[in-house]
């Protein structure tokens, strides 16, 4: 009688299990997954986003014979030397003369055929469709000095040397009044704009430089580009 009884509760225990199974398969429909887990990454790599690179574009001006070099300062810079690089040895140079560029506002150091060094400038200013710079081929002269002041003018300047009619025509420094201070809003034209009465005003360290280096009889080329 007990082995009935155990036999009777074995199999109303599996009934149990299979009434439950199909109550199971009844709620839960059985569904197919791919045994590759779509949550799951498998050698999953990051990409970086990286931002394209933008080639800075410089607006080539029409008036200069040459390129500005990089390490040019900016226009209106008059208390540095033009470039950050070192003035050159003008001695060193094969062939050395100046170059001047009146609407491109620039004096180019030149040996040969190379600019080796650019300055920022203002020349003369345009009358007519004429700058008050003449334009030619001279030699620099012998005149040169620490300072000098225009009466008429009312204009002078620090450091210079003459390359035309023995004192008329100058390179100098950015102008000063009759005590010796640098005028700004004149010396903020700085290779932006024709400004002067004739001569040709340089930055500070370069004028100084030109006056203590510059050998006499350098060949001076002025054009109007």
């Amino acid at each position: 009688m007990k082995k009935i009884n155990r036999y009777q509760n074995s199999v109303l225990i599996i009934g149990t299990i299979l009434a439950i199974l199909v109550l199971a398969i009844i709620l839960f429909p059985h569904r197919n997954v791919s045994l590759a887990t779509p949550n799951k990454i498998v050698n999953s790599k990051v990409t970086k986003k990286v931002a394209p690179k933008v080639k800075k574009v410089t607006q080539k001006n029409s008036n200069l014979p040459y390129s500005d070099p990089e390490d040019l300062q900016p226009a209106g810079s008059w208390k540095v030397k033009s470039e950050s690089k070192a003035h050159p040895d003008l001695l060193s140079l094969s062939n050395l003369w100046i170059r001047v560029s009146i609407k491109g506002n620039r004096v180019y150091i030149m040996d040969g055929n190379k600019p080796v060094y650019t300055m920022l400038a203002s020349c003369g200013v345009y009358h007519n469709g004429k700058s008050a710079t003449p334009t030619g081929t001279y030699a620099v002269e012998a005149e040169r000095g620490a300072t000098f002041f225009n009466q008429s003018l009312q204009v002078g300047a620090r450091t210079y040397i003459s390359w035309h009619g023995h004192g008329t025509y100058l390179f100098h420094s950015v102008p000063t009044d009759g005590n010796n201070k640098i005028m700004k809003n004149e010396a903020k034209k700085l290779g932006k704009t024709q400004a002067s009465h004739g001569c040709i005003r340089l930055s500070i360290p370069d004028s100084k430089w030109l006056y203590e280096k510059l050998p006499v009889g350098t060949k001076v080329v002025v054009k109007d580009k």
